[in-house]
This record gives C-alpha cells, sequence and structure tokens, in this order.
C-alpha cells in the first residue's frame, strides 16, 4: 500500500518566496508595533485619571478598539503570504520599536506616550514600503496605506490634546 503524501501547493502569487519573506519580517515588525501599541492604549485606558477622564478614556477605547481590529488584517496577510504571524509577547518584545511604560503616567504623558508610539508604528509600516513597492504587492501595500493614515490621523488628534 502506497503512502500519500500530504502537502499544501507551493504558494505561486507572483512574488518569490524571498520577497515574501522581507515583506514577512516588515509586516511581523509592524504587527509587533501594533500589539504594543493596543495594549498599551488599553491599559492607559482603564488607569487614566484626573479632569480629562472622560474624554480621554472614550479616546482611548475607540483607539485601542481600532488597533485590536487591525491585528488581525496585519496577521492574516502575512499568513497569506505563506509564514506564520509571530503571536506571543516574547516574540513581540523582541520585533517592536516601542518599549513598554512602567507604571501609571499621569493623564498628559499617557497621550505624550501615545503620541510617541503611534509614530513609531508608522514608522515601522513607512519602512516598508520600498520592498512592496518593488514586489508590486498591491493588497500589503493597501493595507500599509491604511495603517500610516490611522497612525499619523491618531497622532495628529492625541498631540492636539495637549495644545493650550
Amino acid at each position: 500500500m502506497a503512502s500519500k503524501k500530504s502537502s499544501a501547493p507551493k504558494i505561486d502569487i507572483g512574488i518569490d518566496a524571498s520577497t515574501r519573506a522581507k515583506i514577512v519580517k516588515g509586516l511581523s515588525a509592524l504587527l509587533a508595533d501594533s500589539y504594543t501599541l493596543y495594549l498599551m492604549t488599553h491599559n492607559f485606558h482603564w488607569n487614566v485619571t484626573g479632569p480629562q477622564f472622560n474624554s480621554l478614556h472614550l479616546m482611548f477605547m475607540g483607539q485601542y478598539t481600532e488597533q485590536w481590529n487591525a491585528l488581525d488584517l496585519i496577521a492574516e496577510r502575512i499568513r497569506a503570504l505563506g509564514h506564520p504571524a509571530p503571536g506571543t509577547y516574547g516574540e513581540f518584545a523582541k520585533l517592536a520599536s516601542i518599549r513598554e511604560v512602567a507604571g501609571v503616567p499621569k493623564a498628559d504623558d499617557m497621550v505624550r506616550h501615545l503620541v510617541a508610539a503611534q509614530e513609531a508604528t508608522a514608522r515601522t509600516a513607512r519602512k516598508l514600503l520600498p520592498v512592496v513597492a518593488k514586489a508590486d504587492d498591491q493588497p500589503t501595500m493597501d493595507l500599509l496605506t491604511q495603517r500610516l493614515d490611522v497612525h499619523e490621523k491618531t497622532a495628529w488628534m492625541l498631540r492636539s490634546v495637549l495644545e493650550s
């Protein structure tokens, strides 16, 4: 009796394996930054205090909800390119450019941390654009463009909270 070898067909989407690996490396960093940003924002939502409590609590909720939904889009693009998506704290800590904030900062400092984290996540996405453009990878380009729009707009809104 002959044994059947079960294997999925090779990926043939017009982007070679080496280029897909480079794109996945960048997307994995974006996923790590996005998860770290999500966690930071949710933490600040839970712990914000002071005169701006209500407005910041609600603003942070909208932001962490948007981030949460984006995580799936990024991870699924990694999978579509044929690689496993990172998904542990350890992997995210190694890949992320954003560092955790210790303790519970004051409300204005929370906003400053979030501005920096939004901008760091935008920079991570932007770094990948040349690789994706060269590969003519339109789905990843579209994802990156959408993420850049969200992070840049959110950073602007957060900075506006700090203006006097």
